[in-house]
């Protein structure tokens, strides 16, 4: 995983929590952040599924918010305050893709936060 990637991502992600603020649809910022990162010559494709296999057979599918240059994962959320199912949320599309870092940003607040979830295989 590129370190110079996710620095350039979370400076998009407070980019667009500086113009926006809070207080918007999940949505909104979804789409805000893909043109940053556009503005910025970062790939990114929204809502991108991953297979979920059991014993070999498709049993349903996670739909990430963005994927970013194929390596990196991005949930967004607009909640109160980020909980465990946001964590397992990540951990799992973590691992159903194979990538190796998640960001998970909440626009909620005046100031968005962030965390960074890696898995470790």
């Amino acid at each position: 995983m590129n370190a110079d990637l996710v620095e350039k991502v979370i400076g998009a992600i407070y980019e667009v929590s500086n113009v926006l603020g809070s207080g918007f649809l999940e949505k909104v910022y979804e789409k805000a952040l893909l043109r940053e990162l556009s503005l910025r010559g970062i790939k990114a494709k929204t809502q991108v599924r991953f297979a979920i296999a059991y014993k070999g057979q498709g049993v349903g599918e996670y739909v990430a918010d963005l994927l970013v240059e194929d390596e990196l994962v991005v949930e967004l959320k607009c909640v109160d305050q980020f909980c465990n199912e946001h964590m397992a949320q990540c951990i799992n599309y973590l691992k159903v893709s194979g990538k190796k870092i998640a960001l998970l940003a909440n626009y909620q607040k005046p100031k968005v936060q962030l965390k960074r979830i890696v898995n470790n295989f």
